[in-house]
């Protein structure tokens, strides 16, 4: 991929993502994340009921399963078109796909026919998500990029608060299969409200790059099912379980590494350095909240309702940690905003490890956890806003995907590796392995988030 980084655009005096010339787009982005994030927190809530209502309790992993790994097919997708082509026939086709894997679901009768529409859905919204990234890159000055980074936290914190609840609402007084056909009239309007912004962009070949690569396609699917089997090992609790999912892991790594780039196994200074870093907090944060609720329910002995407020507490600071650095803007770097993150997941980690160890009164959890959650709000925005200023515009598309790659490869392989350590764990110690586990990842992390910083680092 081209390395060199364009000048910096001129931002004509705009200063809001609210601006008239934005707001249609503004609004219309955050609706359309906030669906797609809403589906994901519904699914989880409703899919057991749906799995015994179709008889296929045997393929409930596999209907979370499918579309994580389906979506790394929709990342790669959607930039290698959106390098040449633009975001605008990625967007057309990826709602498109994404409406149809609603369909799907929605009007399923078997488990089988319910995982092909989860599968389309994971295809869809893996797409949407970088051609929206690779949206804001040309459509937005690169001043605002903070902000709207700052908007879309948000737009994953709400479904993160009420979907569950909507959900279950949903499912108990209407129909289970509402869940997936509600959302459908609310993503026509918010794509109908970018399609201005679409139409103005040009569909043209880029002349300087060849035609879409069927090679980094088909790695994308070998890593999309290499997840799946991580999945499928991470819940056996084995030695030979273990064997399995690191060897899969290594054939993951080997495969996703073409679609990164180049230097970021070996941690290159600048955007490689930048992409390892989401694999390190997705892996590190995700890998141990899941079991936060688990550890208050067997060790605290609280209620679900309960158990969830640190999920809550941590849910809300870190809309208030993406808020905080669209604020600050460029008075803060985006390497000191990634460390502060850094610094801010070691303190969460290692208050519940500390939980795991000595029982300390919960409301400890909570805050530590908090905490945690205002640095995955400070790091998660500006990792994305130095990615665009370390891409040139042939490569936007190409690097947006890479991190989404790299998100989605370090909570599943980190989640995977976490079930084995827990199961394998010594009695009584499954909690502490695998938040000392996670720790080690985030002070890695830690470690590398200066590296984040280029020589010579410019806008988009």
């Amino acid at each position: 991929m081209p390395s060199s980084p364009t000048p910096p655009a001129k931002t004509s005096g705009i200063e809001s993502i609210y601006d008239a010339k934005y707001l249609a787009t503004t609004v219309g982005m955050f609706v359309l994340v906030f669906l797609v994030a809403f589906e994901s927190m519904a699914v989880t809530t409703v899919m057991p009921l749906v799995s015994e209502l179709l008889d296929g309790q045997r393929y409930f992993a596999l209907a979370f399963a499918a579309p994580m790994a389906s979506a790394m097919l929709g990342m790669v997708a959607a930039g290698e078109i959106s390098d040449r082509r633009g975001p605008k026939i990625p967007l057309y086709a990826s709602v498109s796909v994404f409406v149809i894997g609603l369909l799907i679901c929605g009007t399923a009768n078997t488990m089988q026919v319910l995982i092909l529409g989860r599968i389309l859905q994971g295809i869809g919204g893996g797409a949407i998500t970088v051609a929206i990234y690779v949206l804001i890159a040309r459509a937005y000055p690169a001043i605002l990029h903070t902000k709207i980074f700052a908007l879309f936290a948000t737009a994953w914190v709400i479904p993160a608060l009420v979907g569950p609840w909507i959900a279950g609402l949903i499912a108990t007084y209407i129909h289970w299969r509402a869940v997936f056909l509600g959302v459908l009239v609310f993503i026509a309007l918010a794509f109908i409200a970018i399609v201005p912004t679409l139409h103005r962009m040009s569909t043209e070949r880029d002349p300087s790059l060849g035609p879409v690569s069927t090679k980094r396609l088909l790695l994308a699917a070998l890593t999309g099912a290499l997840v799946i089997v991580m999945n499928l090992l991470g819940n056996a609790g084995t030695g030979w379980s273990l064997a399995g999912l690191l060897a899969a892991l290594l054939l993951a790594l080997v495969a996703i590494r073409p679609l990164l780039p180049r230097g970021t196994f070996t941690v290159r200074r600048g955007l490689p350095a930048t992409i390892m870093t989401r694999t390190l907090v997705a892996g590190a944060f995700f890998g141990a909240e899941i079991y936060l609720p688990y550890m208050l329910r067997e060790d605290y002995f609280l209620a679900p309702d309960r158990a969830g407020l640190v999920l809550t507490a941590s849910a809300l600071m870190w809309s208030l940690g993406s808020w905080l650095q669209g604020r600050v803007g460029d008075r803060l770097s985006n390497a000191a905003c990634i460390s502060i993150g850094g610094v801010a997941g070691v303190i969460a980690i290692s208050t519940a490890l500390c939980a795991a160890l000595f029982h300390p009164p919960v409301v400890l959890l909570v805050a530590g956890w908090a905490v945690g959650g205002f640095g995955m709000g400070m790091i998660f925005p500006r990792q994305n806003v130095n990615m665009f200023a370390l891409s040139s515009k042939a490569e936007q598309g190409f690097n947006s995907s890479a991190m989404t790659l790299a998100d989605s490869l370090g909570n599943a392989s980190v989640t995977a590796l976490g079930g084995v350590i827990f199961a394998m764990a010594a009695i009584g110690f499954g909690f502490v392995a695998v938040f000392a586990f996670s720790l080690l990842l985030i002070l890695v992390l830690l470690i590398i988030a200066p590296r984040t910083k280029a020589n010579a680092a410019v806008s988009v």
